[in-house]
């Protein structure tokens, strides 16, 4: 992984069950790592990460973690975007608005106003990586889940397009679908669920370095499944 040394890579959802794990693998690479979180529960371990704590719903935090990144580091050379919800068990009909509106800021407008705010630094430089996490139920809806479904499922549109328009730029965009990930939280809301079926952080994370690297150049506006054994 030596060939993260120096980079600087922009995490979002840092201290999740997810974020934590693939900081520390950049961090073991070498890269500086700008962390955003809404919380910090403890310090970073490492100086080459710099914790930031901006709740991601809000558009100008958004603008705010992609402005002090390069306050400190001058560039940008990955977006690796873990921040997302959860919400369903009730039909279209009796959504609320409360719930579509929080689903489409925190799966869906997130995302766009982050990448928005990055693409223009990483055209400048020639090179970037984005990498975001959607979902297997962007792809494969079911019943009384739909505003989640919607919103990642747009969220997936939003990365294809953005690679698109980066074809040839020296810029990626790719999206990791994953089904139910074995996350501490997941496990304490799904007590009764067979754990061993869900997609380990670390079968994540490992995808998550494949497609920041060099090997991964011509790897673009791909949504890769990532189902465990469910």
């Amino acid at each position: 992984m030596s060939e993260f040394r120096d980079q600087v890579i922009l995490i979002t959802g840092a201290t999740g069950g997810l974020g934590e794990i693939v900081t520390r693998n950049f961090v073991d690479g070498g890269a500086h790592v700008v962390a955003v979180a809404v919380d910090w529960p403890h310090p970073p371990e490492s100086h080459r990460v710099v914790p930031l704590t901006l709740d991601l719903v809000e558009p100008e935090q958004c603008r705010k973690a992609v402005t002090q990144t390069l306050q400190e580091f001058q560039r940008i050379d990955a977006l690796i975007h873990l921040v997302g919800g959860f919400a369903g068990g009730t039909t279209i009909a009796a959504t609320t608005d409360e719930t579509w509106d929080h689903m489409m800021d925190i799966n869906l407008h997130a995302t766009f106003n982050l990448c928005r705010e990055v693409m223009p630094h990483m055209m400048a430089s020639g090179r970037g990586r984005i990498i975001a996490i959607g979902s297997k139920a962007g792809s494969e809806p079911a019943p009384r889940f739909g505003a989640y479904h919607v919103s990642k499922a747009a969220m997936h549109a939003l990365i294809r397009v953005l690679a698109l328009e980066c074809k040839g730029s020296g810029i990626t965009a790719n999206a990791i679908l994953p089904s139910t990930i074995d996350t501490p939280w997941n496990r304490e809301s799904m007590p009764e669920a067979d754990f061993n079926k869900w997609v380990k952080p670390g079968a994540i994370a490992q995808l998550i370095m494949y497609l920041a690297s060099e090997a991964a150049a011509s790897v673009n506006g791909a949504l890769i499944p990532i189902y465990g054994e469910s």
